[in-house]
């Protein structure tokens, strides 16, 4: 589901906190995976600055090519949690 979201990111950069929820996953669960993925090559990362004073940077991520070829051929057969089926309908 975190493959799936991110490629439904469309080569935007997202955040951890995005990425949980639309993926449906807790934060222990998908911190150590986007480790493994950026160290496979699968992901970039960086850190970015708030566009409002006073909040900490935020690590974002998105996918390489390989990393988008490995999400395109992992799709999950239902194409999504609920949020991202939502955010699809709404896009």
């Amino acid at each position: 589901m975190v493959l799936a979201a991110l490629l439904h990111a469309n080569g935007e950069w997202s955040h951890g906190y995005e990425l949980a929820r639309l993926a449906d996953v807790k934060s222990g669960t998908l911190y150590p995976l986007l480790i493994r993925l950026e160290a496979q090559g699968y992901l970039e990362a960086e850190w970015q600055q708030p566009s409002e004073g006073g909040r900490p940077p935020r690590h974002a991520y998105r996918l390489t090519a390989s990393g988008m070829q490995l999400a395109r051929d992992n799709l999950p057969v239902d194409s999504g949690t609920p949020a991202m089926r939502i955010r699809k309908a709404a896009a």
